[in-house]
C-alpha cells in the first residue's frame, strides 16, 4: 500500500533500533507503557505510521513508514530527542539516574524494508521470544548441577 502527498506517491519503510543509555534494562520496569505511549503520540505528530514496535529491556525495535518530506535522521533526533524530555516529564526520579536529561543513547541502526517486510515484522515479534530463551538458557550455566 503506498501512501500520496500533494505531488508524490511513496512507500518509505525503515527498521529501526536505538537503545537507552549504558543500555541499562529498565523499559520493562515501570517505565514501558509510558515509553510506547509517547512514541506513539510523537509519531503520530508527525504522520509517521508505526507498522510494528515491540520495547525489549535494553533496547527498541521499530517498523516505521516515514514520509519521504523527512529524513530518517531527523525522525530519529526528533523521537529520541522529545521523548527523552517527555519521559524526565513524566518520571522526574529518573534524573537521578540518568545525568542532564540524556535518556537514549548516541546513535541508532537502520535499514530500509523493501519487499521482505514480513520477515522484518516477525524478527521484531519473536525478539523477545528469542531473549527470554537466551536468558533461561544463561540462568541453567549459574545452577549447581549436584543439587538435586
Amino acid at each position: 500500500m503506498s501512501h500520496s502527498l500533494s505531488h508524490s506517491k511513496w512507500l518509505c519503510k525503515y527498521h529501526i533500533i536505538f537503545t537507552p543509555k549504558y543500555r541499562r534494562k529498565i523499559i520493562y520496569n515501570k517505565y514501558r507503557e509510558s515509553i510506547r505511549d509517547i512514541i506513539k503520540s510523537l509519531c503520530c505528530y508527525k504522520g509517521i505510521e508505526i507498522l510494528e514496535g515491540h520495547l525489549m529491556p535494553d533496547h527498541v525495535h521499530l517498523l516505521l513508514s516515514i514520509p519521504p518530506k523527512y529524513s530518517v535522521s531527523s525522525v530519529m533526533g526528533y523521537l529520541k530527542g522529545k521523548s527523552s524530555l517527555m519521559i524526565f516529564e513524566r518520571h522526574a526520579n529518573l534524573k537521578y539516574q540518568f545525568g542532564n536529561r540524556h535518556f537514549w543513547s548516541i546513535g541508532y541502526y537502520v535499514s530500509t524494508v523493501g519487499l521482505n517486510e514480513a520477515t522484518i515484522r516477525k524478527y521484531i515479534q519473536d525478539q523477545e521470544k528469542e531473549d527470554i530463551l537466551h536468558d533461561k538458557l544463561g540462568i541453567k550455566e549459574y545452577d549447581d548441577p549436584f543439587k538435586g
